[in-house]
């Protein structure tokens, strides 16, 4: 730490000792981060694992946490030296053997089963290692607390242990925890104020892709993703997910619309799905899957009172494919356009990018980093942008490319569905509940 100023004749106060230092004297941590060649892993921290910080990953058993930070540690290990890796859950051997299945045998990481953290303190002192890893905090227990390993106390105490030993000088501490049948880290979240950056390991158990996110990073941004593949030989990084999510999109089927999305410093071109179908009801069913319902909801007024789409009468189902949740407002006409595509059934071009946000009015309002966002589609061969208005000046470097700027939703819906071919069902433009036609 950088020397502290104390006027004379002030005492350090009782406790820890600390005293003020001045801002602009407190040691920089920016260039002393832990760098993998896990891209994917560094880009969720923020560029890589700062020393002496307090890491939460979470996710449901099975989903590839252990498989992942052995990953980290053997890398970690071949650049910095000791890894010390305490598994409460399994023994030394079955560690082994999955760091053998993983190539993650070489290097100076040692395997400590331990439950207790005392024990677990004491070897971390022993050893000095660069960083720690404990897999997980629910089987972590502390003598003297009376209560069973994975309870709130016992997981919020030695936690917090953990805490004292990162911030007092210590290596970087890595926790595993798992999530509930709700959703949370089990405690539940009472671990989440305490560490520096938690993490979230999700994906479906039985399909080949996962996604690392930050929901909390002091050290970085929270909004970062990092996508990997599930192999036989471990989690390998998609460095190019927008390719992979647009890969099994099928062409010219009605109801299907792809927006442009900022996850942190990265664009992601995502595939909205829209199935409309009349009701057998009285009341028509919503249901939104990687969009927030509420937002449905309101697009859907927006599209029935501006643009005169008769959707009270019809269920409305909407999905983003590969399983990433949008929460940026700029997928707002995309998903206005799904449902007029899946309501008439008929296509958007496939070539065909989306963006803006829609008010309650119907217009169609600005974006941010537009620029960013045109150019990863352009990359995969989109040549058809629908943006806003709003967003002044033009876009560099898309030659060949036909760009649309629309004020309203009208304007949206015209362009897109106008222009395409003749689908299922009545598809004339000319029907008089269609405003835009």
């Amino acid at each position: 730490m950088a020397e502290a100023i104390v006027p004379e004749g002030i005492k350090k106060a009782a406790g820890s000792g600390e005293v003020p230092v001045l801002l602009s004297r407190v040691n920089d941590i920016s260039e002393k981060r832990l760098v993998t060649t896990l891209g994917e892993w560094d880009r969720v921290l923020g560029g890589g694992l700062v020393p002496g910080s307090l890491v939460l990953v979470g996710g449901a058993p099975g989903i590839g946490k252990s498989t992942l930070l052995l990953q980290v540690a053997h890398l970690l290990s071949s650049r910095y030296g000791k890894i010390l890796y305490v598994t409460g859950e399994e023994s030394a051997s079955q560690t082994r053997l999955r760091a053998r299945r993983l190539g993650a045998e070489e290097g100076e990481i040692y395997l400590l089963a331990e439950t207790n953290i005392e024990g677990v303190l004491l070897q971390i002192e022993r050893l000095q290692p660069v960083v720690v890893m404990v897999d997980s905090i629910q089987t972590m227990l502390l003598p003297d607390i009376q209560a069973a390993p994975g309870s709130v106390s016992q997981v919020r105490e030695g936690a917090a242990r953990f805490l004292r030993l990162a911030k007092d000088g210590g290596p970087a501490v890595i926790l595993v925890g798992h999530v509930t049948k709700e959703g949370f880290l089990a405690g539940p979240k009472v671990l989440e104020h305490l560490v520096d950056c938690v993490l979230y390991l999700e994906g479906e158990r039985y399909q080949a892709y996962r996604i690392l996110r930050s929901v909390k990073n002091r050290f970085g941004s929270t909004n970062e993703i990092g996508v990997f593949e599930m192999t036989g030989s471990g989690l390998q990084e998609v460095t190019n997910p927008s390719a992979m999510l647009m890969a099994e999109r099928p062409a010219g089927v009605a109801g299907s619309s792809v927006v442009a999305c900022l996850e942190g410093t990265r664009p992601l071109l995502l595939e909205i799905q829209a199935l409309v179908s009349k009701t057998t009801f009285g009341n028509p069913r919503r249901l939104a899957t990687g969009i927030d319902f509420n937002r449905a909801l309101l697009l859907a007024a927006v599209l029935e009172k501006r643009a005169g789409l008769p959707l009270g009468g019809y269920d409305i189902y909407l999905n983003v494919a590969g399983g990433i949740a949008i929460n940026e407002p700029a997928a707002d006409l995309g998903i206005c356009l799904a449902i007029a595509s899946g309501l008439k059934d008929r296509p958007l071009e496939s070539r065909t990018l989306v963006l803006g946000e829609v008010g309650l009015a119907g217009e169609v309002r600005a974006v941010t980093q537009l620029e960013r966002r045109v150019e990863e589609a352009a990359r995969l061969g989109f040549n058809r942008f629908i943006i806003p208005a709003g967003n002044r000046g033009g876009l560099k470097g898309q030659s060949g490319c036909e760009i649309y700027k629309v004020s309203t939703i009208n304007e949206a819906l015209r362009l897109a569905l106008v222009n395409t071919g003749s689908g299922a069902g009545d598809n004339t433009l000319s029907n008089p509940f269609y405003k835009y036609s």
